[in-house]
């Protein structure tokens, strides 16, 4: 059995953001995505299909344990979980990076969930329950709403709010503002900043 996939890219670098900054990884990023966020960096619409066994060939070469999960939205890919299986057999350690809408396989380690607020009625419906860490764009002035929102729906360790990054401009001042809007709430969960650390180092 040696299932195709969709992918984007394979490479080997650091992760960027949230709890696991700086930890030496190998990306598998996979193509087309269920939802359409006009800001996202991802271009999930130009990928190749790969068989299994091509993919476990470049993955395994690299002298890492971890494996980050991410693209596109790895939860919508046919097979993922035959994937994953060779993955663990191999003894790798598996994070994923979900937009939480779809149900997380049961190999993964490390679940880093990003819901969109243009999805909210979306998430009003449906999404996982529990993740490690939780990261939101702060793409609206209205997020404080929808990370309330969320709060209720996925429980996590860690909460991150993310500047949002359109046209080479970050809104990094608007986000610390109302980061500080969420953090002055007594008695919920307190949130920290993320930011795209790999983009301001210059790398992948």
């Amino acid at each position: 059995m040696n299932p195709s996939y969709r992918i984007v890219e394979i490479f080997r670098s650091l992760q960027g953001e949230g709890w696991n900054t700086g930890m030496d990884a190998v990306f598998i990023r996979f193509g087309k995505c269920n939802l359409a966020c006009h800001w996202c960096d991802t271009d999930y619409h130009r990928y190749g299909m790969r068989g299994l066994d091509d993919i476990l060939s470049e993955v395994l070469a690299h002298n890492t344990r971890n494996i980050i999960i991410t693209g596109g939205e790895p939860t919508i890919q046919p097979k993922l979980e035959v994937l994953l299986d060779e993955l663990k057999r191999a003894g790798r350690y598996l994070a994923i990076e979900t937009n939480a809408l779809k149900k997380i396989p049961p190999q993964i380690d490390y679940i880093a969930a990003s819901p969109k607020r243009l999805y909210r009625e979306a998430y009003a419906k449906r999404c996982i329950s529990r993740a490690d860490e939780v990261r939101i764009v702060a793409d609206d002035d209205s997020i404080p709403e929808f990370c309330a929102e969320i709060e209720g729906r996925i429980r996590a360790e860690r909460y991150y709010l993310s500047p949002c990054e359109q046209n080479g401009q970050m809104n990094l001042l608007p986000t610390l503002r109302l980061l500080g809007e969420l953090n002055e709430r007594p008695g919920k969960p307190h949130w920290q900043l993320s930011i795209q650390t790999h983009k301001l180092a210059g790398i992948e």
